[in-house]
C-alpha cells in the first residue's frame, strides 16, 4: 500500500507540499498540484482517515439523529437512513446513527465535535431541539418541518400538499364522503409534524371541494387498522372515499374492508400515502402518494455537505407529492 512519502518521491516533491494538496491549508501552484493529484491516483494512495481529519480539522462522520420511539416504522425510517448512508459515501464520509430519545443529545453531538454536521429526523412541530439546532457551530438539516423553521434547513414531502391532492384525487372522481385513517394519537399528541401536516391538508380539501370528512387517529398496527376501518364503517355510513396515511396499519384496513365484503373500488375508492412500496406492496395494488424517503435522505445530505463547503443555507425544500394511479380508485356507485 502507498505511502505519503511513496507519493512524495514519486512526484519528486516534499512529503509535506503532498500533504498541503490533500489538505488545501497552503496555496499550492496549479502545475504542482496536477502532478501530486496525479500520482495519487496512480498510485492508489489514500490518506488514512485519522491524518486526514487532524489535516482538515473535520471528523468526515455525519450525525444521524433518529430517536426511535414507540410505534416508528423502522422499515420506513431505514429508506431515509440508506438515503444518507448512499449520498456520504460519494462524499468520503460515514454515518453516525443515534437512537436515543434524548434532547440533549445534540449538545453532546456538538461539543465532543465527532460529526462535521447532524441530521436530525422525526421532527415534532415545537421541537425541544430547535433552540440546540439553532446555535450549532455545525451545520444542521432536519428531515421534517417545524412550525417555525426559521434559521434551519428543512428538507421533507409536501404532507400538506400530499393531503390536498389524496382529497382532490377521490372528488374528482365524484367522492364527496371522506375519511382519514391517519397517524396514531400518540403521534397528534406529540405533533409529529408529518402528521399534522397530513391533517391540515385533509381538511383545507374537503373544505374547499364541500366534502364531508371524518378524521381517525389509528395504531401503527395490523390490529389498528382493522379497529379503524369498522369505526368507519359503522360510525360514519355512506362513505366512499378513504385515505389511509399509516403504513403499518394498512394490511389491516384491508383485511377488513375484504371481511366485510367491501370491495375496492367498486364500493369505496383508496388512497395510500407512504413509503414508495406501500401501494404495491398488498395482494391489491392502491393508487397512492410514495414518500421518496432515500431521494429525501439524498438531498438531505446534500445540504450538509453544501453548508460545510460554506453556502450559507437557512432554506426549506420540500418535495411535491405525485399521485400514482394503480387502479383503487373509481366513480361512486349510485
Amino acid at each position: 500500500m502507498a505511502t505519503i512519502d511513496d507519493v512524495a518521491k514519486a512526484a519528486g516533491v516534499s512529503a509535506s507540499t503532498v500533504s498541503y494538496v490533500l489538505s488545501g491549508k497552503r496555496p499550492i501552484s496549479p502545475r504542482t498540484r496536477e502532478r501530486v493529484e496525479r500520482t495519487i491516483r496512480e498510485l492508489g494512495y489514500r490518506p488514512h482517515a485519522g491524518a486526514r481529519a487532524l489535516a482538515s480539522s473535520r471528523s468526515n462522520i455525519i450525525a444521524l439523529m433518529v430517536p426511535f420511539r414507540p410505534g416508528i416504522n423502522v422499515q420506513i425510517i431505514m429508506q431515509f437512513v440508506g438515503g444518507v448512508v448512499t449520498a456520504a459515501r460519494s462524499h468520503d464520509h460515514d454515518v453516525l446513527l443515534l437512537t436515543q430519545d434524548d434532547s440533549n443529545g445534540v449538545d453532546r453531538v456538538a461539543s465532543s465535535s465527532m460529526a462535521d454536521a447532524i441530521i436530525v429526523m422525526d421532527v415534532e412541530a415545537e421541537d425541544e431541539r430547535l433552540p440546540a439546532l439553532r446555535s450549532l457551530k455545525q451545520p444542521s438539516v432536519l428531515i421534517g418541518v417545524p412550525s417555525d423553521p426559521s434559521g434551519l434547513c428543512c428538507v421533507d414531502l409536501d404532507f400538506t400538499a400530499a393531503g390536498r391532492s389524496a382529497v382532490r384525487t377521490l372528488t374528482d372522481a365524484g367522492h364527496h364522503r371522506i375519511a382519514l385513517i391517519g397517524a396514531s394519537q400518540e403521534r397528534i399528541d406529540r405533533r409529529a409534524n408529518y402528521a399534522i401536516r397530513m391533517r391540515a391538508g385533509v381538511a383545507e380539501e374537503a373544505e374547499l371541494r364541500g366534502a364531508e370528512l371524518t378524521m381517525l387517529p389509528c395504531e401503527p398496527n395490523f390490529a389498528g387498522g382493522v379497529v379503524a376501518l369498522e369505526r368507519v364503517l359503522d360510525e360514519t355510513p355512506g362513505v366512499t372515499g378513504l385515505v389511509v396515511h399509516n403504513e403499518l396499519a394498512l394490511p389491516g384496513v384491508m383485511s377488513a374492508l375484504e371481511r366485510r365484503g367491501v370491495r375496492v373500488p367498486e364500493d369505496i375508492s383508496v388512497v395510500a400515502i407512504g413509503a414508495a412500496d406501500t401501494g404495491t406492496g398488498l395482494p391489491q395494488p392502491l393508487t397512492g402518494i410514495d414518500v421518496p424517503g432515500e431521494d429525501i435522505g439524498r438531498v438531505a445530505l446534500e445540504m450538509a455537505m453544501a453548508q460545510l463547503e460554506g453556502d450559507a443555507l437557512s432554506t426549506t425544500r420540500l418535495v411535491s407529492p405525485e399521485v400514482t394511479d394503480r387502479g383503487s380508485v373509481s366513480a361512486p356507485a349510485v
